[in-house]
């Protein structure tokens, strides 16, 4: 008789707290400085207040092409644990330059280390973790990812109240204040990720899904032959990008980031048009949007695991246009409604470049074509700092959440269109014509 599976195993929860910190990291390096302090280093820098959101948009877009090169040969790497952890401590290196160095008296010596701290955090982060995850729980990534990404909204809240606090302090602003306790927790789980999270669990003796119901010798065959078969994988960087399915899915996830990290990046500038920046009804505000962003962050992700990813795209792209709609509306409450929506899917949208490609490709296929899948949608979230900035400087932040209505529309749209049978239709074209077997079954396909 088959056990349930529970939980994650042991080392299935180091990589939950691997994951969890890099996306921490993500929050306080990259996001956190745009959202606080911005403006106010680009003025020290003499350029316009949205400089540094286009230096964050620059580096991710340098990270977006570096991973692109990569994905024609991210299937033949011996290991991405140690690709993973090489880009984590490059990562961490430049984390500790931002934290250390005055943005204020070494302002361009701090703007060029935070472009390269962009560059290796949506490489490290999002990119090559996000392969590690697909490895260990391929049925089960909605779940698990639906808990880590917790660390979005969780992270932004409990960062924006504790740098408030930091920054009012006498003393003026200190960065290494602000950004050390985050520097220290990421540095730690950095070294649990290098030494407790092989590539695949049959390497120190777990199962995928934490899935107990196989052999040990089953499970270690598998796992051989998916390495063998990752060499030869049918989905070129050629049929990847030429396949309507691909875009249909991999817009609107990009469409997702963009708004949730938009205009989460400029939450402190938004949320201050009606609540004053520390004041008890910004903490409130900032508290309830992160507690709602947790709860639709863990909701949404059982949702993929059980009717999947296609369905919890479409219901996470309706928050979008509610956002929009509410938004669009210039009054304390409705802006509060807007950012509640918002928050709504704010963890979930990194949820799906993993749990979509997982989903409707093949395990073996997984890494190549997520490889293209998630920098394209980072590509795109990459503009959504200066995009959203621009917008809110330039004409006022209910034309920020128009735009978010408007890609919510969209985005329901072209998943509707997807249908999970034109991934398989091409892929069995693709094994046909490579003279390789149509009867091992796709995960998913829901």
């Amino acid at each position: 008789m088959q056990t349930k599976v529970r939980g994650f195993g042991f080392r299935g929860w180091m990589l939950f707290i691997y994951q969890f910190l890099a996306y921490i990291a993500m929050v306080a390096f990259t996001n956190w400085p745009m959202n606080v302090l911005g403006s106010t280093i680009s003025g020290a820098a003499g350029q316009s207040e949205n400089f540094v959101a286009n230096i964050y948009t620059a580096g991710y877009i340098v990270g977006v092409i570096i991973q692109l090169i990569l994905s024609r040969s991210i299937g033949k790497l011996k290991s991405v644990k140690r690709f993973a952890a090489i880009l984590g401590v490059i990562a961490m290196a430049f984390c500790c330059s931002i934290t250390f160095i005055n943005p204020f008296t070494s302002t361009w010596i701090w703007i060029i280390c935070f472009f390269f701290t962009c560059v290796f955090i949506a490489m490290w982060c999002t990119f090559s973790i996000g392969i590690l995850v697909g490895q260990w729980f391929p049925r089960r990534k909605g779940t698990f990812m639906g808990l880590v990404t917790i660390a979005f909204p969780a992270g932004n809240a409990l960062i924006t109240t504790f740098i408030a606090s930091v920054f009012s302090a006498e003393g003026g602003p200190s960065m290494t204040m602000a950004l050390l306790p985050y520097l220290i927790a990421c540095i730690i789980g950095l070294i649990i990720g290098i030494a407790l999270v092989p590539d695949f669990p049959e390497q120190c003796g777990a199962y995928r899904d934490n899935d107990k119901n196989m052999s040990p010798e089953i499970a270690q065959q598998m796992m051989l032959q998916e390495i063998e078969n990752r060499k030869t994988t049918v989905w070129t960087f050629k049929e990847t990008i030429t396949s309507a399915a691909f875009w249909l899915l991999t817009l609107p996830m990009g469409f997702l980031l963009l708004t949730s990290i938009g205009i989460m990046t400029q939450s402190t500038t938004i949320i201050g048009t009606y609540f004053p920046l520390g004041g008890t009804q910004f903490t409130l505000v900032t508290l309830s949007i992160a507690v709602i962003a947790c709860i639709g962050s863990y909701v949404l992700g059982l949702l993929d695991t059980k009717f999947g990813t296609k369905k919890a795209m479409i219901i996470a792209s309706c928050f979008m246009v509610a956002a929009g709609i509410l938004g669009m509306i210039k009054t304390p409450g409705t802006l509060v409604a807007a950012l509640l929506c918002l928050g709504v899917f704010m963890g979930a949208s990194s949820n799906f470049t993993v749990s979509g490609v997982v989903q409707y490709w093949r395990i073996e296929d997984f890494p190549s074509v997520f490889a293209r899948v998630n920098p394209l949608a980072n590509f795109i979230q990459a503009f959504a700092p200066a995009i959203v900035a621009a917008i809110l400087f330039s004409l006022g932040y209910n034309f920020d959440f128009l735009l978010t209505g408007i890609l919510g529309l969209a985005s329901v749209i072209m998943l509707l269109i997807f249908k999970p049978s034109m991934v398989k239709n091409k892929d069995d074209k693709l094994r046909a014509a490579a003279g390789k077997p149509l009867d091992d079954v796709l995960a998913g396909r829901k």
